[in-house]
């Protein structure tokens, strides 16, 4: 089982001191991979129900700073050697397949091969809709979105012709270091399960229980035996909250669950404040957690 680490790409520890701190501290005590999460804008005004929490309410103010994920992936690649990098999620309709495409080959390459797109269509309404996609088409415009990016990494003069985009030969350099990079779909949905099979190389749900896995492997199963795929070719991972109040044991008891339901990488989250804390957080993981699993 790998872990990874969340960056605080938001909140009063985004900042660059913190971030290349954290960044660097978590690749010394050997963790595998480093995360940050998407979001453009935050409305002042938001409808959209958040479906992360029982409240549905957005937990971030508008005056929140944010961290764009992919820049700031790529002031940490620079201040890194080996560990991995990853979103968690990009939300693709905030940006153009072929200008992501073009970003994320780019980081791949000056990073020496160590991005991982953890992707999905997202769930806020009024972002989405600022950069000019439809809400409810928003989960095939991201199908077609994928397999633009696909083809700008794979193909040397990627054409395509499609519902949403549509574009004759194209040179789209560099390419990626292993000619290709991994894609984790985001969600739990039908939609997500069926994109997952049929476009991605794992399955990246937010905050899975051993309880929800379970649940939604069968579902996961169905839906690759549809696509004519082996679901042991699939990639599984999900983010896994980390605070202080949590004790050791109880944590290696869910992780051990997960694992045993075919999770192969976890992304540690937690919303400490400051860098020091933060440390203490993931050193005692790393010294009374990982050692046990």
């Amino acid at each position: 089982m790998k872990f990874g680490c969340h960056l605080p790409v938001y909140g009063p520890a985004a900042t660059r001191a913190t971030i290349l701190g954290f960044a660097r501290r978590m690749e010394s005590l050997g963790f595998d991979s480093l995360w940050a999460s998407d979001h453009v804008v935050i409305p002042w005004k938001i409808r959209s129900r958040y479906p992360y929490n029982p409240t549905g309410d957005f937990p971030l103010s508008p005056e929140t700073p944010f961290l764009e994920p992919l820049t700031t992936l790529a002031v940490v690649a620079g201040a890194t050697e080996h560990i991995a990098l990853g979103t968690t999620v990009l939300v693709l309709a905030h940006r153009h397949p072929v200008l992501l495409a073009k970003m994320l080959a780019t980081l791949d390459q000056l990073s020496g091969g160590r991005v991982i797109v953890g992707a999905g269509v997202g769930w806020m309404k009024e972002e989405i809709e600022l950069f000019g996609v439809d809400y409810q088409r928003r989960g095939a415009w991201s199908d077609e979105a994928l397999r633009v990016m696909r083809a700008c990494w794979r193909e040397p003069r990627p054409r395509f012709e499609g519902t949403f985009f549509r574009f004759d030969e194209l040179a789209v350099e560099p390419k990626p270091v292993r000619g290709d990079i991994p894609i984790w779909i985001g969600g739990d949905t039908p939609a997500a399960l069926r994109r997952v099979a049929e476009l991605g190389d794992g399955w990246h749900p937010a905050f899975p229980t051993p309880q929800s896995l379970g649940e939604a492997l069968p579902r996961l199963r169905d839906a690759c035996r549809r696509a004519g795929r082996d679901v042991a070719s699939v990639t599984i991972s999900g983010r896994v909250g980390l605070a202080a109040r949590r004790s050791a044991d109880e944590l290696l008891a869910e992780l051990k669950a997960l694992r045993d339901l075919g999770v192969s990488h976890v992304i540690l989250e937690s919303r400490a404040r400051d860098l020091g804390e933060m440390a203490e957080l993931y050193e005692k993981f790393a010294r009374d957690v990982r050692p046990r699993l």
